[in-house]
């Protein structure tokens, strides 16, 4: 099923009416409105990438949709730095890594996620982020653009419902900025894009539980996310819902870049199925190589302390694989432990990290202690 756009005019803004339909059309990078009804985010990452590969350079295009509860982690991050991937498994909610660089974000149903794609030579970050800020402006929020162009609102102008980054900054005149979402950008050869998201009724407990994995000691050589309070746009009395927010939008990237095209609107069936890029890109997305195989090199030390001493560990991967993992033992520690400590390394070696073995054969089987060991490792990799 598709959504169909009509127009009215009120106070010379666009309204637009979803009116739902059946269609058979085929999808077309030749528009330059697209809003999707899909909230499945396998196609909605996918469909941007096609449109942002196919799409002419020299015009203006923009894309509006939102997904279903997702951790959305950049394209040069570490999932296992970014996430809380033991309460996403519970929660049953996935992670994908997206084609474009920036940190880590969550979507949801309350959350609107817009990109915005501009000929090279005409890209201008302030630019985009400008338009944003009047469709936020259009809705009655008091938002303001500081010089990151990060947009803000709320009575003293420190709650930020658009963000370059995750970063807590503070501005030239001292005002802590509070990031809420974050915005990245992608440039490549002759076409560029801004895309980001905005926070409107979120489950923002659910984000906070998510995007704390809580390993400090994990450094990786990824673009590392910061932790930073949030908030949604309907908190600042705005009780604005996502389509009133992607009618603002529209309307805002029509008058900025002189668009009067009608929205197109688009789902993840019928035409989308016939795409074979947009096939194997969702199918991609979902694959190993992709959403862990990219992790950039990071090493992690934790230790554990068992009844018998304290164990400690420094694994070294690239690509999610262990490229090594050394152990040490406790200090006058017996020798069956040094030697089996030492063999439990020589396993781990070239294994995917986070999916080691459950107890291999090479290991003693009559050594509980080392097994308390093997499986503190694997819990330690998996969540």
């Amino acid at each position: 099923m598709l959504f169909t756009f009509t127009r009215t005019f009120h106070a010379s803004r666009t309204v637009l009416h979803l009116r739902r339909h059946a269609s058979t059309s085929l999808l077309s990078p030749n528009h330059s409105i697209y809003v999707s009804s899909s909230t499945n985010p396998y196609f909605n990452l996918t469909f941007e990438d096609w449109l942002f590969r196919h799409k002419s350079p020299e015009k203006p295009m923009l894309l509006l949709y939102r997904d279903d509860p997702c951790v959305v982690v950049g394209r040069n991050q570490n999932p296992w730095k970014e996430v809380n991937l033991r309460a996403a498994h519970e929660a049953g909610i996935p992670f994908i890594r997206r084609f474009s660089g920036g940190g880590t974000v969550y979507h949801d149903l309350g959350n609107t996620n817009f990109s915005i794609h501009l000929p090279r030579a005409t890209f201008d970050r302030h630019a985009t982020a400008q338009v944003v800020l009047r469709a936020v402006r259009s809705l009655g929020v008091d938002a303001t653009v500081n010089d990151r162009n990060d947009i803000c609102v709320g009575k003293d102008k420190i709650r930020l419902i658009l963000s370059v980054t995750r970063a807590v900054l503070r501005s030239a005149d001292g005002r802590l900025d509070i990031y809420v979402s974050g915005s990245a950008y992608k440039i490549v050869k002759d076409r560029a894009y801004h895309h980001g998201t905005m926070l409107i009724s979120t489950r923002l407990d659910t984000l906070g539980e998510l995007l704390r994995s809580g390993k400090d000691t994990m450094e990786t050589r990824g673009i590392a996310s910061v932790r930073s309070p949030v908030c949604n746009l309907q908190q600042h009395g705005a009780q604005v819902s996502h389509e009133e927010f992607v009618n603002a939008v529209v309307n805002a990237f029509r008058e900025e870049y002189g668009v009067v095209e009608k929205v197109h609107a688009v789902d993840d069936t019928g035409g989308a199925q016939n795409i074979e890029y947009i096939r194997k890109g969702m199918a991609e997305l979902k694959t190993w190589d992709w959403a862990f195989g990219q992790t950039p090199e990071f090493t992690y030390k934790i230790e554990n302390t068992f009844p018998w001493g304290t164990v400690k560990a420094e694994f070294l991967s690239k690509h999610g694989v262990i490229l090594s993992c050394v152990l040490y033992p406790p200090e006058g520690a017996e020798e069956s432990v040094k030697s089996g400590l030492a063999l439990m390394s020589m396993v781990l070696e070239g294994q995917r990290y986070g999916a080691a073995d459950d107890r291999p054969r090479s290991l003693a089987r009559d050594s509980e202690d080392l097994w308390a060991v093997w499986d503190w490792l694997r819990k330690a990799m998996d969540s």
